[in-house]
């Protein structure tokens, strides 16, 4: 590799806005971000399957679509 090229790498911490925090390598030395894997409804198993229940209906129905 070049020298002198390549941007300095750190270990960064990131924060979460649930307040989790956790450390991985990146050229920034701290990172913010909004939703992470411990408050994201996907991976807490709190996603709403009645809202998604809700679209397909809603859909099949705007189509004319019978369910069997």
């Amino acid at each position: 590799m070049r020298e002198g090229i390549h941007p300095e790498y750190h270990q960064a911490t990131v924060t979460c806005n649930c307040g989790n925090t956790f450390v991985t390598g990146s050229t920034n030395e701290s990172i913010h971000v909004e939703i992470c894997s411990k408050c994201h409804p996907f991976y807490t198993g709190q996603q709403k399957a009645n809202q998604a229940r809700g679209r397909v209906d809603k859909f099949n129905k705007k189509y004319g679509i019978q369910d069997k």
